[in-house]
């Protein structure tokens, strides 16, 4: 607990706010898991730290309404703010928000780079909720991954969402600067004109979230080092955007990073590009390395079988789950692989019911002829920048035998996942061939069946 500035276990702030324990810590505040007694709920209590003379203090209640009225589905939500006084001669700005589990976006990028698509997506979701902010006259101020909040609600790799949290430092974009003179907000993220201390608005955010989605997509941070140095080397140099960006991501950076203000464009024209990206990537970009040489007679052959979108069926259900007690794995999928998804149907162990083409195993597995197994994901070439692997599922073993049709066609697999590496013996992958086959007998039965019904009786 941080003792001296008097905030302790058993401290209740507002007459409401219980505190139990510290749970974050920054140069600019603390923060503390609380519970809030009037509504019998946890939450998480902010307390600012940094420097906030008198001054800026006579004017934070009015400030902290207007805060506390934002509501943006991209936004961790403000839930009340206030000033505790219990200390006359030290008044304590506190902000209470709804307590949020998960990564942040820093822990993510700690395991690599994210895919082109998801930057996209998230930067939308990021730029969004600026845009949403700075119409209502808000300036963050401290755009950087460690205030990003990644979510996957619905287990869906093809999407992925964040929010935006820490509004410890925001301020009224028409207040002054800091009483001391000193720049606020985390010195590799900051914009050429925090870094001189002089007056930001928004086109300050939108340079923070630009060396965000730099460094999403390269995996390195534009600007490392102590914190003078770090602040010191934007107003020398530009980040370096490499040239193995795709163009559209290179332009938008530069015009994100530019190091005059009046260059950059507004927060709302940037969500609109990131959609836009998101869209078109979603739509049009399936690695080619993973679709197979006869695709378009593969994919008849998919809907041959009218097996896509069908209701839960229990015959499949019993192979999954008899795969898992098998194998004794968490996860067993029958998978479908349509032109721009991997369609499942039957999960055992996952509530998903479909992921995107690209990170889904699956549409690798689909190019053997055998068994593919995957023994140790996270160091195996093949697999270690999957977002199944590299993110928070945390996938390290995968084995999918293919479901192929009588006329040579791979539909998709049986596969069999895991947390934890693993191996597959000769007799093993035996076995999960000959589960496979009885997935692809009941599919060839069944299509039998409605062939023989349409041509009606002999």
């Amino acid at each position: 607990m941080d003792v001296q500035s008097g905030i302790t276990a058993g401290t209740v702030l507002g007459g409401r706010y219980h505190v139990q324990e510290q749970i974050g810590s920054g140069a600019m505040a603390n923060v503390y898991r609380a519970m809030d007694e009037f509504l019998e709920r946890e939450v998480a209590v902010k307390i600012v730290t940094g420097p906030v003379g008198n001054d800026a203090r006579h004017d934070a209640e009015a400030e902290l309404k207007v805060l506390a009225r934002l509501n943006h589905h991209s936004l961790v939500t403000l839930l009340d703010a206030g000033v505790d006084r219990t200390e006359p001669n030290k008044p304590r700005i506190y902000l209470v928000m709804e307590l949020v589990e998960g990564a942040d976006l820093k822990r993510r990028l700690a395991d690599g780079p994210l895919p082109p698509r998801h930057a996209a997506q998230i930067g939308h979701d990021l730029a969004d909720a600026l845009a949403y902010i700075h119409e209502s006259g808000v300036i963050h101020r401290d755009v950087k991954p460690g205030n990003i909040m990644i979510f996957d609600y619905h287990h869906d790799a093809a999407r992925m969402r964040a929010k935006l949290t820490d509004f410890g430092i925001a301020l009224i974009a028409d207040n002054p600067e800091s009483p001391d003179g000193g720049f606020l907000g985390t010195a590799g993220y900051l914009s050429p004109e925090q870094a001189r201390s002089e007056r930001v608005g928004p086109a300050s955010d939108v340079y923070s979230l630009g060396l965000v989605l730099l460094e999403c997509l390269t995996g390195q941070q534009a600007f490392p080092g102590d914190p003078l140095q770090s602040a010191l080397a934007r107003l020398i140099e530009d980040p370096s955007i490499p040239a193995s960006l795709e163009p559209e991501w290179q332009m938008l950076l530069a015009a994100m990073t530019a190091r005059n203000p009046e260059d950059r464009p507004s927060s709302r024209e940037v969500a609109q590009a990131l959609q836009d990206q998101a869209v078109s990537k979603a739509k049009h970009k399936v690695d080619p390395a993973i679709i197979p040489s006869d695709e378009d007679a593969r994919m008849e052959a998919v809907r041959r079988y009218a097996i896509l979108d069908t209701p839960a069926d229990g015959a499949f259900d019993r192979i999954t789950s008899l795969a898992a007690r098998l194998f004794s794995v968490p996860i067993a999928i029958v998978s479908v692989v349509d032109h721009d998804r991997i369609w499942f149907k039957s999960h055992h162990g996952v509530p998903v019911g479909e992921t995107g083409r690209d990170p889904g195993l699956c549409a690798s597995a689909i190019l053997q002829d055998d068994v593919w197994v995957v023994e140790n994901a996270p160091e195996d070439a093949r697999t270690l920048v999957n977002p199944l692997v590299a993110g928070d599922f945390g996938l390290k073993f995968y084995a999918g035998a293919p479901l192929k049709s009588r006329d040579g066609y791979n539909l998709g697999t049986l596969c069999i996942l895991d947390r934890e590496p693993r191996t597959l013996d000769a007799s093993e992958a035996e076995t999960l061939r000959d589960l496979a086959a009885v997935v692809m007998n009941d599919l060839e039965l069944r299509l039998d069946s409605r062939t023989a019904q349409l041509a009606g009786p002999s």
